[in-house]
């Protein structure tokens, strides 16, 4: 699980919004974008949690498919989703006190992953 929001909140100063929207999307069906209070317990439940709702251990169609045993990944990434849009305001993102903008890679290999940020709105 990757922070991305300061990087997203760096890339809305240099560009001088004020308001508007940040639409982030991931590309790839392996991984997803949410928020989360970015903490080591948190974290953990979290992967408690999907590990419960969609085991890794569990054979799928997709593995007897393809063979790359990485089902588990396409179905984590679908439940979470790979964009999302958060309103800008006062030049930077609108998040919570404890809400942080997170990348999860499920995938069972490492992958490059690209994340595509497009700013829209009123410059200062």
């Amino acid at each position: 699980m990757i922070n991305l929001s300061l990087k997203v909140k760096e890339q809305i100063q240099q560009a001088k919004f004020r308001t508007g929207t940040a639409t982030l999307f991931v590309s790839g069906s392996t991984a997803a974008l949410t928020t989360i209070e970015h903490e080591p317990g948190l974290i953990r439940d979290l992967k408690e949690l999907v590990e419960k709702l969609i085991p890794s251990t569990r054979r799928y169609h997709h593995d007897d498919r393809w063979g790359d045993d990485n089902g588990f990944a396409h179905l984590r990434a679908a439940f979470f989703g790979p964009s999302l849009v958060i309103p800008i305001l006062n030049g930077t993102l609108a998040l919570g006190t404890w809400q942080q903008l997170v990348l999860i890679d499920f995938d069972n290999r490492p992958r490059t992953r690209e994340i595509i940020v497009q700013l829209i709105g009123e410059k200062e």
